[in-house]
């Protein structure tokens, strides 16, 4: 797989958890609020790499990054990281919410006095 592996996983992430937002996560529904929950974290930890980069402290090793960079020398497949296994614990939360929610309510429906 090589060059496109971190990719390949990303997009796994992506497709594993789609299905949360079928079942009435609702996270990609509302893309303002998933903006102000990803946005601020993504930015801090993307200036953080750019640092750690132009320092010297880290690398990306080029057999597995496509060799996309932007800014600052952040490989796409880090950018991309810094976004979507974001969206993948959001979407997972929210079905957790849900489904908890769902169990609360028919828990107090089933109790009868």
């Amino acid at each position: 797989m090589g060059k496109v592996e971190y990719l390949v996983v990303l997009a796994a992430c992506v497709l594993v958890t789609l299905p949360l937002e079928l079942a009435g996560a609702r996270v990609y529904r509302q893309p303002k609020r998933l903006a102000r929950a990803l946005l601020p974290v993504a930015v801090v930890f993307l200036v953080w790499d750019a640092l750690a980069i132009a320092g010297e402290v880290w690398t990306y090793a080029p057999e597995f990054v496509t060799g996309i960079r932007a800014p600052f020398s952040l490989p796409l497949e880090e950018i991309l990281f810094f976004v979507v296994i974001p969206i993948c614990g959001v979407l997972t939360y929210e079905a957790v919410q849900l489904t908890l929610t769902g169990l609360r309510r028919s828990g107090k429906q089933g109790v009868r006095r």
